[in-house]
């Protein structure tokens, strides 16, 4: 729908972002790029944020393997408040700031200068492909089980190239689509654990639930699948712009979804620890289909592990989703060429979804280990600047229009940010040397690629937009 200037109050105030260009804020939250595309409601955000973060159970075994029923459910009780909770909270008010498709890419750029802003749309975006190259192993994982074939070699890389192919159609056709087919796989991937929850209800041993050894803990990995299952709410802030009413839908949906989260983890947890014998070492990727085969028979392993398949592929779609508009937006912001803000006839951004499958492909090869640990490492950077400018932007631009503000003061934003910066530390420190050194390699190619863009620009071997150009059109009515 077309809206005009005069429908809308503006506050302009002089933030720097790319190429120092004043920023507009608008005091309702409407997002300021004008579309004539079909804007996301809440219940199809409620489940994107759902998929870009969980997706269900799938992937939670390994913190069981890692230190058992006891701390792994006491991990998911209390981890989201130290992180979760917060994350949701900065992406919320951010998010309603800036109302733009580069999401975190605006704040940083907005705090500390379009030169780190890029290093963290690189960082992110990174992150974001090595985290959605793990669903098509994961999807593989929980079949490989009922179909040998698909556990290695020549038909295991068919299969991963074949589901790469159709979920990034599905991403090409539109965000709408996209959002709809998340509320749709969403319901069905979680109905087996409530039918498994309601056979195993006389099979439950509360005293299951107790068991732990702290001497017989893998921390790294206990808190890198803590880490990895309960991040990436920032996420949604690169689709604001593709949201209708984001100062009032992105804070409400962000609160509904880390609920829907939060259970969807602990209640499978809880059935399948407390149903069966303990046996750790079993607890790894697609146990969970062995424990409904366990409790209903060979119908009910086949639901979760079709569940599984059809939970990666909504964690699929909507972080690529998450990971092409952030391209786009940093095109429209002059950081990329201009050919990534370009929309297909389906208002989706055709070269930034080409791009990200492309890196799907090449790091699918990776171990699901490897992959979390990896996009953890990248992810924490990002994150630390994210607090920084959350802080910043309160200190030195505290009239700006926020249309949604976590309801505490500069010293509770501060302290708001210090147990999750210091569990960033933790998961920095417990990295392998092999995924330090690799994480160190690619944010020194940022480093590097930053300037050779710019280089190029000058060069006229690519065309980039203006952003001061972009601010212009933001309210023009067309």
């Amino acid at each position: 729908m077309k809206q005009r200037v005069s429908s809308v109050k503006l506050t302009k105030s002089k933030m720097p972002g790319a190429n120092d260009a004043e920023y507009v804020a608008l005091e309702d939250g409407i997002s300021p790029k004008l579309e004539h595309y079909t804007k996301v409601s809440i219940l199809p955000l409620v489940f994107l944020i759902f998929y870009e973060v969980s997706g269900g159970p799938f992937g939670v075994e390994d913190s069981v393997k890692a230190a058992g029923p006891l701390l792994a459910l006491l991990g998911f009780v209390i981890f989201p408040f130290i992180w979760s909770v917060p994350e949701a909270l900065i992406t919320a008010e951010l998010s309603t700031m800036f109302p733009e498709n580069a999401g975190y890419v605006v704040w940083v750029s907005s705090a500390l200068g379009p030169y780190w802003g890029f290093q963290q749309g690189w960082m992110k975006w990174l992150s974001g492909v090595i985290d959605n190259a793990l669903y098509p192993v994961l999807f593989l994982d929980y079949l490989k089980s009922a179909f040998p074939i698909l556990e290695d070699g020549l038909p295991r890389t068919a299969a991963v190239l074949g589901i790469t192919l159709l979920l990034t159609y599905v991403n090409y056709r539109g965000l709408t689509i996209v959002g709809w087919v998340a509320v749709l796989l969403g319901v069905f991937s979680l109905l087996p654990f409530l039918v498994m929850g309601v056979i195993a209800v006389p099979e439950l041993k509360p005293s299951r639930w107790l068991v732990f050894d702290l001497d017989n803990v893998d921390w790294a990995l206990y808190l890198n699948t803590l880490f990895w299952n309960l991040n990436y709410w920032d996420s949604i802030s690169t689709l604001s712009g593709e949201v209708e009413n984001p100062g009032r839908t992105l804070p409400r949906a962000l609160f509904y979804a880390l609920i829907f989260v939060v259970l969807a983890y602990f209640f499978p947890l809880l059935i399948g620890t407390g149903a069966i014998p303990l046996n750790r070492d079993s607890w790894e990727d697609g146990y969970f289909s062995e424990i409904a085969k366990i409790i209903g028979g060979v119908w009910l392993r086949f639901w979760v592990q079709g569940a599984s398949a059809v939970s990666n592929m909504g964690m699929f779609v909507a972080e690529m989703s998450s990971d092409s508009f952030q391209l786009l937006g940093m095109a429209e912001r002059g950081m990329l060429p201009e050919c990534f803000a370009r929309r297909s006839r389906y208002g989706t951004p055709l070269v930034g979804i080409l791009f990200s499958a492309s890196g799907v492909v090449l790091l699918s090869w990776l171990s699901f280990q490897e992959i979390v640990a990896a996009e953890n490492f990248l992810y924490c950077f990002g994150m630390i600047m994210e607090f920084v400018a959350f802080v910043k932007l309160r200190v030195e631009y505290p009239a700006v229009s926020r249309p949604y503000k976590v309801p505490i003061g500069t010293v509770g934003a501060v302290l708001m940010c210090v147990p999750p910066t210091l569990l960033i530390c933790v998961v920095l420190a417990l990295a392998s040397f092999k995924v330090m050194c690799l994480s160190l390699v690619a944010v020194l190619v940022g480093l590097v690629l930053r300037p050779c863009l710019q280089y190029s620009e000058k060069k006229g071997w690519f065309r980039f937009s203006n952003p001061r150009d972009y601010a212009n059109q933001m309210f023009t009515d067309q």
